[in-house]
């Protein structure tokens, strides 16, 4: 009986070790009231990206996926803690309570509208190495 207490206990603990040490993902997309085409297609490329290639760790919370209108003042905070001053994509990695984000808005614009695919690919490695 002891042995399978201790057995149970040294299960709660290991769960509880690679429980805490999970990287999370958090793709967070800023847009302006009014957007244009290119700002659009960020927003549904980096869905896409998401939809196809990480539905899994959407649904399970490993990534999530936020937007935000840096014009409504409830959202002031964050555009602030982000310095978005319009359409911006960032990703940040989430260890425990240590965050590193990455700026990925020059090359939202860059490929989203007119090379989509070289978005996605782009996006796509990005967040795996993220995931790391």
């Amino acid at each position: 009986m002891k042995k399978n207490a201790i057995v149970i206990l040294l299960m709660v603990i290991s769960m509880s070790v690679v429980a805490q040490n999970t990287t999370k993902l958090k793709v967070i997309y800023f847009h302006l009231e009014h957007r244009c085409s290119t700002c659009i297609s960020i927003e549904e490329n980096t869905k896409k990206t998401l939809d196809t290639y990480f539905a899994t760790q959407l649904k399970d919370g490993t990534i999530t996926f936020q937007v935000y209108n840096v014009d409504d003042e409830k959202n002031l905070s964050l555009v602030e803690k982000y310095q978005a001053d319009g359409s911006s994509l960032f990703l940040t990695q989430v260890n425990d309570t240590k965050e590193n984000t990455t700026n990925f808005t020059n090359f939202a614009f860059s490929y989203s509208r007119n090379e989509a695919e070289k978005f996605i690919a782009g996006l796509k490695e990005e967040i795996e190495k993220n995931l790391k």
